[in-house]
C-alpha cells in the first residue's frame, strides 16, 4: 500500500486548530529537542520583532511621569497579543521550528518581567505579589535551563496556558490605571501559574527519574 499523501498526515487545520484552541495530538517534530533551529522562518520574524520590543516598552514606561501613559500600554499589550500571531503564522505556513519553541516562552517572561519592574517602581501593584512572580519566573527559567541540560522536555501544561493570560492582563490594566481589575487579575494569574510550577516540577523530576532508572 503506498503512503497516505504527505498533506494527509497533517492534521486538518481547522478553526481551532489555528486559533491554538485544539491542542490535542503530538507536538510538531520540528520542535522536538536536538531538531534543527531552524531561525529563519516568518513566525520567527514575528518573534525577534516581539523580542526587540520589550526594551523599547521598558525604556518608554520607565522614562514616563507615572508609569501609566497610553504609549507604554499600547505597546505592551502589542507584544502579548501577538503571541497568538506568530503562533497562528506557524500553522498557517507550517513553519515550525526549535527556535520558535525557544523563542516565544522567553519573550514572555522577559515581558512579564519587564511590566513586573514598571509596576514595582511605580508601585502600582502590591510588592508582595510582584516580588512573588518574579522569583516563579526567576525560577523557571532555572528550571528550563536544567531540563536542557538534563535533555528533559518540559511540556507547556494547561495551568500555565491559563495562568499567562491573567497575569498579562493584571500587568496591563495596572498599566492602564484600572486598579481594581488588575488586582483580581493578578490574584487568579497567581494561583494558577504556581500550580502550573508545582506540576512543572513533578513532571521534571518524573520524567528524570526514568531517565536514571533506563
Amino acid at each position: 500500500m503506498e503512503d497516505a499523501p504527505v498533506e494527509d498526515k497533517r492534521q486538518r487545520l481547522t478553526f481551532r486548530r489555528l486559533s491554538g484552541l485544539d491542542r490535542s495530538g503530538p507536538p510538531p517534530p520540528e520542535t522536538q529537542p536536538g531538531a534543527p533551529l531552524r531561525p529563519w522562518t516568518i513566525p520567527n520574524a514575528i518573534g525577534y520583532a516581539r523580542l526587540l520590543l520589550v526594551p523599547v516598552f521598558l525604556v518608554l514606561a520607565l522614562n514616563s511621569e507615572s508609569g501609566t501613559d497610553a504609549l507604554p500600554a499600547v505597546l505592551f499589550a502589542i507584544i502579548g497579543w501577538s503571541d497568538y500571531l506568530d503562533g497562528i503564522a506557524a500553522r498557517v505556513t507550517r513553519q515550525y521550528s526549535r527556535m520558535g519553541a525557544l523563542l516565544d516562552p522567553l519573550v514572555d517572561r522577559m515581558l512579564i518581567l519587564s511590566g513586573v519592574i514598571v509596576c514595582w517602581h511605580f508601585d502600582l501593584l502590591p510588592r508582595w505579589a510582584l516580588a512573588i512572580l518574579t522569583a516563579r519566573e526567576l525560577f523557571m527559567l532555572g528550571l528550563a535551563r536544567y531540563a536542557m541540560y538534563r535533555q528533559v522536555e518540559l511540556k507547556i501544561n494547561w495551568l500555565g496556558r491559563w495562568g499567562v493570560w491573567p497575569i498579562f492582563s493584571a500587568l496591563f490594566f495596572a498599566l492602564c490605571s484600572v486598579e481594581w481589575l488588575a488586582l483580581a487579575c493578578l490574584y487568579v494569574g497567581l494561583v494558577l501559574v504556581l500550580g502550573s510550577t508545582v506540576q512543572y516540577v513533578r513532571d521534571g523530576l518524573r520524567m528524570a527519574r526514568g531517565q536514571g532508572s533506563s
